[in-house]
């Protein structure tokens, strides 16, 4: 196992020149371009979450309106803030587990940088402009999704190859999650996105129409969640907590069920987002049954991930990272639980198209996603720039309450309002005639949009004290945070 026995004392005499020559320049990248899109996504669900509260906040301009700066938002936080978390984390944990340098070296490292990274420019002018395919979390047009196919075989190439090069003979766990990740979105990727262009246009349409599009979209809409939100930030979690920690994972054979029973499942429960739709009754049936079996391995998981704590929980009150990190635990808990019950036919027959569905999104997105982020970028960036320690804990400290207290607003909000909406949807007269208009919802619903607004604020507020806490970390004199020593080389997780 990682850090056992021979490959320790082998990692422990050689640990300098492996830690030298680790591919870690585009990984630097990477963790300021995090940083950067963190912040520029939660700029921007600020400003859309203002917009739905303040309507003239859309300035009656095209560019400006809630519909075309919403991706911008979602795709800023998901692909662009995660995105370059995932890939960076990856190639920085694959060198590490494997004793082995970067497949392609430098030059792959910063070819997948900038080419993702325009990738995410190139996608954001089109929302701004109204070039897209109108697909949920897939709405770059057919010129964009050829350039992401490039890189994305390019990443899996760099991935792999440095798999196979490994001289640690085992894979670690968190390789595992980060290549079902690396696959699973590629073929949802291309599945989701084969279109037919217009000569000479921006414009395609997709091959798959009516039903069947719907179906392949929420295939991959509900795969991106499980396979980019999920199997990729499993990844993280798994590397990153027994380090912050010092303590081997809780249980290793455990994350190796947790890890083929979520990758079976999962890829069946997309059809739970059609509910009461033309779908055929059989595969909404499908999808619900395979939705609520997901909430095994996804605790598992969690159990995993909270018990690798045994005998360091006093760590939790001088590591900001890890009070991160396991934070983040409990809300993919939560919100993998949450997620199952909605899927239930009944109690989606009032979820359903409400603001339940947004606070449960983003109490997996700002709370599992942001949350095991930062944990990792606490421990990692410090690290990346061979400095010993943060530049100010009580400003981790402050980051940490400020976007927890942002979060229980946000999704608190989100949970009464859209319960709200659904019983005044389905709420009738004596004369069996609907009791409220649409408007008196849309009316109901302004308080709680304020909440909303003001929960964004705080979270980003606290994205703000973590941009400026690393960067004084980072431009530190040398006499105020002298260089680390060199990391051991098989920086490789404790295992069971």
């Amino acid at each position: 196992m990682p850090e056992g026995g021979h490959a320790a004392s082998l990692a422990a005499q050689t640990g300098a020149w492996r830690q030298d020559s680790y591919v870690d320049g585009p990984i630097r990248a990477m963790a300021v371009a995090t940083l950067f899109w963190g912040v520029v996504g939660f700029l921007m669900g600020v400003l859309i979450a203002s917009q739905l509260a303040f309507p003239l906040l859309n300035l009656d301009l095209e560019w400006t309106t809630f519909g075309r700066l919403r991706p911008v938002h979602t795709s800023a936080v998901i692909f662009a803030f995660g995105g370059n978390a995932l890939i960076g984390t990856s190639l920085y944990v694959v060198q590490r587990t494997c004793r082995a340098r970067l497949f392609g070296g430098e030059e792959m490292g910063w070819f997948l940088f900038a080419g993702y990274n325009f990738f995410i420019v190139m996608a954001a002018l089109g929302y701004v402009l109204g070039v897209t395919q109108g697909k949920e979390y897939a709405e770059p047009e057919w010129y964009v999704d050829l350039w992401l196919t490039v890189v994305w075989v390019a990443y899996l190439v760099a991935f792999g190859g440095t798999i196979l090069r490994r001289e640690e003979p085992h894979i670690y766990v968190a390789n595992w999650f980060y290549l079902a990740f690396i696959v699973t979105i590629a073929m949802l990727h291309i599945g989701n996105n084969l279109a037919l262009p217009l000569p000479g246009h921006a414009k395609s349409y997709g091959l798959a129409s009516g039903v069947q599009d719907a179906m392949i979209q929420w295939w991959y809409g509900h795969n991106a969640v499980g396979f980019f939100l999920t199997a990729g930030f499993l990844g993280m979690m798994y590397y990153f907590i027994p380090k912050q920690a010092e303590r081997p994972v809780y249980s290793y054979r455990l994350s190796i069920i947790h890890f083929w029973s979520l990758i079976f499942l999962y890829i069946w429960a997309g059809p739970h987002h059609l509910h009461y739709t033309a779908l055929p009754d059989w595969a909404q049936t499908l999808g619900m049954v395979f939705s609520v079996m997901l909430w095994m391995p996804s605790w598992g998981g969690m159990i995993n991930g909270l018990m690798t704590l045994s005998g360091a929980w006093d760590k939790l009150r001088t590591d900001p990272g890890l009070r991160f990190s396991v934070t983040a635990v409990g809300f993919y808990g939560m919100s993998t639980f949450e997620g199952p019950v909605m899927s239930v036919k009944a109690v989606n027959s009032l979820s359903h198209y409400t603001d339940w569905t947004i606070g449960h999104v983003h109490s997996g997105a700002m709370g599992w996603v942001g949350f095991i982020t930062f944990g990792a970028m606490y421990w990692l960036v410090p690290r990346l720039w061979g400095r010993t320690e943060l530049y100010s804990n009580k400003l981790a400290a402050w980051h940490f309450w400020v976007a927890t207290l942002g979060i229980v607003l946000y999704i608190t909000a989100m949970w009464v309002s859209g319960i709200m909406q659904g019983l005044m949807w389905r709420s009738y007269d004596e004369l069996g005639f609907l009791q409220y208009s649409f408007v008196e919802t849309v009316a109901a619903m302004h308080p709680y949009y304020v909440i909303r607004m003001l929960g964004g604020v705080l979270y980003l507020s606290g994205a703000l004290l973590m941009v400026y806490n690393l960067w004084r970390t980072v431009t530190a004199r040398a006499e105020e945070a002298p260089l680390a020593p060199p990391l051991p080389a098989a920086a490789a997780v404790p295992a069971e």
